[in-house]
């Protein structure tokens, strides 16, 4: 009984075509090209998502720092102020406060208050260094969110960017190597045609 030798698979290289006699220099270009907008894709999507999202994280952290809330009481009930008609706080009304500043002076402002607070009621508002009535910062939670809602944003749009840059290129050197060939072909066709006796 003879013994069937074990044939052991060849190792291809990485390019299979990398020792193709066929192959162009514009081939080696357009390779490399493919492995770097891959690369700067993957790797500029997730340091431009990171630096995105650090920077509004630090941003939102900043105007967290520079306010604070400060207890106040309204000067008028609420029914009599002029009504809050945009954003998440619809329904409410723009009424005008009076608290006692940092430095002992008394401060008036306008926050907003549901339509049922009388005078004299307390609210907490927010203000600034200025002791300036603000809107309140976002919390802590809400930031993170925030932040990682602008990188998931801003790296997909940083990578498809690069994506779509490498498409052109490479869509610019596909057309220099059909110019190649089509002026190759003008200087072989001739001699192609001589030797199938002017039918090629």
């Amino acid at each position: 009984m003879s013994r069937t030798r074990r044939v052991r698979p060849t190792r291809r290289p990485l390019w299979r075509w990398r020792r193709n006699p066929l192959r162009r220099h514009s081939d080696v270009v357009e390779a490399w090209i493919v492995l770097a907008v891959w690369t700067l894709a993957l790797l500029g999507g997730l340091f431009a998502g990171a630096a995105a999202g650090g920077a509004v994280h630090q941003n939102l952290a900043d105007r967290r720092a520079a306010v604070h809330p400060v207890s106040a009481r309204l000067t008028e009930d609420a029914a009599a102020g002029s009504p809050v008609l945009t954003g998440y706080d619809v329904g409410k009304s723009w009424v005008t406060v009076r608290w006692t500043g940092a430095d002992g002076t008394v401060r008036t402002g306008l926050a907003e208050a549901l339509p049922t607070a009388v005078a004299g009621s307390r609210v907490r508002v927010w203000v600034n260094q200025g002791e300036q009535v603000v809107g309140p910062p976002l919390s802590r939670a809400e930031a993170a969110y925030e932040s990682l809602a602008t990188a998931v944003l801003v790296g997909p749009l940083v990578a498809t960017a690069v994506w779509g840059g490498g498409r052109l290129v490479r869509r610019l050197l596909m057309r220099r190597r059909l110019a190649e060939w089509e002026a190759e072909w003008r200087r072989t066709g001739p001699q192609w045609r001589n030797f199938s006796g002017g039918k090629g």
